[in-house]
């Protein structure tokens, strides 16, 4: 299996990063084939700017910078994205690599008039997400959980019908401690295992 881990935190020592190294040692240990795109330490630019939205629905990014990242979006069975949950939903930068390279020609082609998209992401089988979130579950739920939703409903509708998802997250993130981030890695471990 090949799985491209998506990785979006702007602090190297944060405990994101430690779910990230955790979650690759589990997937390499079962023999897949890992690729990791680290948003922040490449410096990916999130912005869509004018020239590229007016083109968007025309044909393919032609920016340089995102050609490897749609190589890699090309290349991967499976995805597995880690983040910090900020303000309920996606980090800027995460969202921006969405806008960006899950574009047309890339993820979906628009036929012509009302017609449905047509998907050419059905190679991905699978789908992950491993989060941190400062509010509690309950509270998270009662807002709609919107970064879930992009993910494992958006972005899932337009890989292979029987997709696979997950959806792990550890609240109360600024209440943490030592403890509850080592048995949230535990979890981590477990549910990469059977991934």
């Amino acid at each position: 299996m090949r799985v491209l881990v998506v990785y979006c935190h702007p602090v190297p020592e944060s405990f994101c990063a430690a779910i990230r190294d955790s979650a690759i040692e589990v997937l390499m240990a079962r023999g897949w084939e890992v690729r990791l795109l680290d948003l922040y330490a490449e410096n990916f630019d999130p912005v869509m700017g004018c020239g590229e939205r007016r083109s968007y629905n025309e044909h393919a990014p032609q920016d340089p910078a995102l050609k490897p990242h749609i190589e890699h979006l090309k290349w991967a069975q499976a995805i597995l994205f880690i983040y910090p949950t900020w303000w309920y939903g996606l980090p800027a930068m995460l969202k921006g690599w969405l806008d960006r390279v899950w574009a047309t020609d890339v993820a979906f082609r628009l036929p012509a008039g009302k017609r449905r998209i047509q998907s050419l992401m059905r190679h991905v089988t699978k789908i992950g997400v491993i989060t941190t979130c400062g509010a509690p579950t309950w509270w998270s739920v009662v807002v709609g959980q919107p970064g879930r939703k992009t993910i494992l409903r958006g972005m899932r509708a337009l890989c292979a019908t029987r997709c696979r998802t997950f959806f792990l997250a550890h609240y109360l993130m600024d209440s943490s401690t030592p403890k509850t981030r080592a048995a949230f890695l535990e979890k981590v471990r477990t549910k990469l295992e059977r991934f």
